[in-house]
């Protein structure tokens, strides 16, 4: 069977640790680059993980496949909302950080194994977003988007 994935790769300049910490631990940051959202675990390996919405609404939910802090994060991810993500089933969320030499290297990657699948296409237009708005937050102190779907002026 053939896999829908998704690669995004950004250089920020922060630490490992630091990172680690906005991607997992600090829920009012996350909210901060995640347009209000934040996700709730124990990031362990085995542990429930859920994105919570500002409404206390879960939009997708799965489990800590592997969690080697500061290195690796792997999600078992579905979609809870829109019916026609919900029902493609489990996708995969990993997450890499690697120590460069004057930045740190993250490399998300989503994928799900069916062709053509709606949620890799959903994911593709909120990750760059997300991961924008996460590396200026670090970076600057701010963010570069306030509106995940601003209107076209």
């Amino acid at each position: 069977m053939s896999k829908s994935r998704f690669v995004y790769v950004t250089y920020i300049r922060t630490t490992p640790e630091k990172l680690w910490s906005a991607l997992t631990e600090d829920a009012e940051f996350m909210k901060r680059y995640w347009f209000g959202v934040h996700c709730q675990s124990q990031w362990t390996a085995g542990a429930s993980w859920k994105m919570v919405h500002a409404d206390g609404s879960v939009s997708d939910a799965g489990e800590i496949l592997e969690a080697d802090p500061p290195r690796r994060l792997v999600i078992r991810w579905r979609h809870e909302k829109r019916p026609e993500l919900k029902a493609e089933g489990d996708s995969l969320c990993t997450m890499e950080i690697e120590r460069s030499a004057t930045a740190v290297k993250l490399t998300v990657t989503h994928t799900i194994e069916r062709e053509s699948s709606k949620l890799i296409e959903a994911v593709s237009g909120g990750w760059p977003k997300i991961l924008s708005n996460l590396k200026s937050l670090l970076e600057t102190g701010s963010v570069v988007l306030q509106d995940p779907y601003p209107s076209a002026r």
